[in-house]
């Protein structure tokens, strides 16, 4: 069952907010990586590829860290341990609704990215399930 995220920093999770994505590299190490995300009411979701180092990680270990800092006040933030499910359904239209969410733009492909980009990369959706979650103590 996954961790309930609080109240109080739902905002930060749910968009347009800047998000430390931090999955681990094969040799061990973090990598993080700076990525657009919301949230369906139990999983925070995150859009990448297959191919990009990000999806090649999650895809060998789904566990992962987020941190987002709210960016009127850098005291209250949130940081979310979990687990990640990937899973391609559902991903071009998911990818075109944060691009929405984050931008003017109606949709990545043609707008964002270029349209032949499609063709070259297998969109992923990475549902993660909260296991732990951490805010500032001023703001909970």
């Amino acid at each position: 069952m996954p961790v309930k995220i609080p109240d109080s920093h739902l905002d930060l999770i749910a968009g347009p907010v800047s998000v430390a994505l931090t999955t681990m590299m094969p040799d061990g190490q973090p990598q993080s990586s700076l990525v657009w995300c919301d949230y369906d009411g139990t999983h925070i979701r995150v859009n990448t590829t297959r191919e990009r180092q990000k999806g090649k990680n999650l895809q060998a270990n789904p566990k992962v860290s987020l941190l987002v800092i709210d960016l009127h006040d850098a005291g209250r933030w949130i940081e979310v341990r979990g687990e990640a499910e990937i899973t391609e359904d559902g991903a071009l239209e998911h990818l075109d609704e944060i691009t929405r969410l984050y931008t003017s733009k109606p949709c990545y492909y043609g707008h964002i990215f270029p349209e032949e980009q499609k063709q070259k990369e297998t969109r992923i959706i990475c549902r993660i399930k909260p296991n732990k979650v951490n805010c500032d103590a001023i703001h909970s």
